[in-house]
Order: structure tokens, then sequence, then C-alpha cells
């Protein structure tokens, strides 16, 4: 059984098994100490090949349940019926279809709070349709502004859309839900839609562009790498550093410590003299490996870091000091965030799958209920 501790400790969530931003969010919720079971469906139950080494599904208790049968959907009804959250991943209307709904739950228990988390939203007319992190992100506006000019746009992986836009948006909506309830003593549903979290992400953009300050056009703003101080640049090594020297200060220190500060450069901020700064930074930043820049600009407040690869965080003195990343079991992975003084979060454990076995399955859950129920 998982260890709870945290400020969340105390909460008890039912999460309906599904895939990425559902059980990202689930795994915060855990991380910071809820009770959260999940119920895994009887076909397809897992959604890697190897549920062990699947840090999204930590820190919780599961069960197996086939939501045709009805002495299965019984059993989650009984649990939502003293339950705090509700999180379900489905497409419109198929929580209803099999009585679990928000009305069928809400009738049952007031208080609870229904978070449904979805690609396009509950209403509207795509509503029902099938979509990926990549639709999503697409027609909000937020891909088209990913990627160099005059090429395609860029996947900027899954992280906008499901994470970003999805499990962080559905967070915030079950969050601020319970809170309500402590005024209320109510709970609600909560219509968590990647599109609409997507485009709440990219406020800034839409702020600059009712100034003027943002082009349509790929790679040519401020902020997407149309700025040569705000872009990464190859190393001997064929390693990255990112340069972010945005402030005239940091820019300023950005040139001295490439050697160009006495060399008759465009102004910083003239977009006509880009291409010229651009073609000076990669020129010299290409002469020496990572390591030395790295080493260059130590001490340096000119805003220069490493882009440091996946393989490489496990030793990034920065991350390890903090210890943003644990091993468990072999399988580093993303430490339990944000940082409380009072209810700090339990180290994860490794997740537990459900017993393949049917009569240990139905243990499993006989134990939820009792645990969550009362009873012997």
């Amino acid at each position: 059984m998982a260890v709870h501790s945290g400020p969340l400790t105390g909460l008890k969530v039912i999460e309906l098994a599904g895939l990425g931003p559902a059980p990202h969010a689930c795994m915060v919720l855990a991380d910071l100490g809820a009770d959260v079971v999940r119920v895994e469906r009887a076909s397809g139950r897992w959604d890697v090949s190897d549920p062990a080494r699947d840090p999204l599904l930590r820190g919780r208790r599961s069960f197996t349940a086939d939501l045709k049968d009805g002495d299965d959907v019984a059993r989650v009804r009984r649990l939502a019926e003293v339950a705090d959250v509700l999180v379900e991943g489905f497409r419109p209307g198929v929580t209803e279809r099999l009585g679990l709904g928000p009305q069928d739950c809400l009738a049952r228990n007031p208080r609870l709070v229904y978070a449904r988390m979805t690609g396009w939203g509950q209403s509207g007319p795509m509503a029902g349709q099938v979509g990926h992190d990549l639709n999503y992100i697409g027609l909000t506006g937020t891909l088209a502004a990913i990627g160099r000019p005059g090429e395609r746009p860029v996947p900027p992986v899954n992280v906008v859309g499901d994470f970003g836009g999805g499990s962080m948006l559905l967070l915030v909506g079950i969050l601020a839900a319970l809170f309500e309830r402590q005024a209320s003593g109510l709970g609600q549903v909560v219509d968590a839609a990647m599109v609409d979290g997507v485009a709440l992400l990219s406020q800034m953009m839409w702020a600059l562009r009712a100034q003027g300050l943002w082009r349509d056009t790929r790679g040519v703003n401020l902020l997407d790498g149309g700025a040569p101080f705000y872009d990464t640049y190859e190393c001997a090594d064929g390693r990255y550093l990112a340069v972010a020297s945005l402030e005239p200060q940091f820019y300023a220190r950005l040139l001295q410590v490439l050697g160009l500060t006495g060399e008759d450069l465009p102004p910083q901020l003239d977009p006509g003299g880009w291409p010229r700064l651009r073609e000076r930074f990669t020129q010299v930043i290409a002469g020496r490996t990572r390591q030395e820049w790295v080493e260059a600009f130590a001490g340096v407040e000119a805003c220069v870091t490493p882009v440091v690869e996946l393989g490489e965080v496990a030793d990034q003195e920065h991350l390890a000091g903090r210890g943003t990343f644990v091993a468990v079991d072999g399988v580093l992975q993303a430490a339990p965030a944000p940082r409380f003084s009072r209810t700090p979060a339990a180290r994860p454990g490794p997740p537990v799958p459900p017993a393949p076995d049917p009569s240990i399955a139905a243990a499993d859950a006989e134990a939820i209920e009792r645990d969550w129920l009362g009873g012997s």
C-alpha cells in the first residue's frame, strides 16, 4: 500500500483508468498525499509493456473492474459515495452510458468533485471527435508558432497539450472545486479541455500579438527562436547551448564571454541586424565544446546554460542538488513537486500492478471497500 504524506493526505480519489493527462494528474494528487484508487479495465488494463517501469502510475492502489458489469459498476458507485474526487478521461457521454456519469454519482454524493479530462471539452462541435496532443495544440494556433521560418511546425513532444494544457488545468480545476466546497458544501463537475488549457498557456503570446509585438510567421519573434540572443547553438562537440540573454545587462555579458564586446555589431533589438548577430554567435559558439562554454559562463549572469539530454539529467549538478529526479527501483523519474515546508510529500514508490489472478483482484477490491466504507 502506498505511503500517504503531503498536503492532500486524507483526500479520497477514484481514477477511472485512462491514458496521458488524467493519469498524470492522479499521479500528482497521489504524490501530494491523496489516497488514489485506480479502477483498471478488465481488458487492456495497463498502457505500457512493463507496468513496473511506468512512474505515471505510481502512488496508487488499484483493482480491476468490468464497467459493463452491473456488480462492478455498483462497487465503483459505492466508493464514489464516500470519495472526494472522481477523475475520468473518456469521450463525452461514455461514463453516462456506463451508469457512472455526473448525475449518477452526484445524486449519491453531492460533495463529489467530478473531474472530466478531454481534448475538445464536453461541449462544442468537435466534442465527440477523436484527437491527440498535436491536434489540440494545432487548433489553438500554438503549434503554428513553433518552428523555424519557412519550415513546417515542429511537434513539441506532448508536454504542451497533454500535460501543460491537460493535466495541469485538470489539477487547477480539482483544487479550485475542493476549495469552493468548503464554503458551499457541494461538489461540482470540472470540464477540463486541452484546447482550453493550451489557449490559457499561450496567453502571453496573445498579449504580445495584441500589442503588435508578435507576428504570425514562425521563428521571427522574440521568444520563438527569431531573436539570435534567445535560441540554441551547436558547439564543437555536437552538443548545444541555450542562450536566453534577453535583458541588456545579460546580453552585454554574453558578448563579453563570446569575445565580441569590441566588435562592430548591429544593435541587439534591431531585427534587421539579427541575421548578422546569429551568424557571429553561430561561428563563435561552434569553436568550443559545450563543457568549455559551461565553464566559461560559470558564475556569469548571462542566462546561458547547456541543453541537457535526458540521459544526462541524473548527473546535472543543480538537479541532483535539489533532488529534482529520483531513482525508484532503477527507474529515473521526476520527484514530487512542488515542495512544502510543513507537509512534505513522501518519496515515491514503484507502481503496483493490479493482480492478474481474478480471485486476488477481487480481494484487492474488497480490501479497498473495507478501508473506504468501513466494516469487516
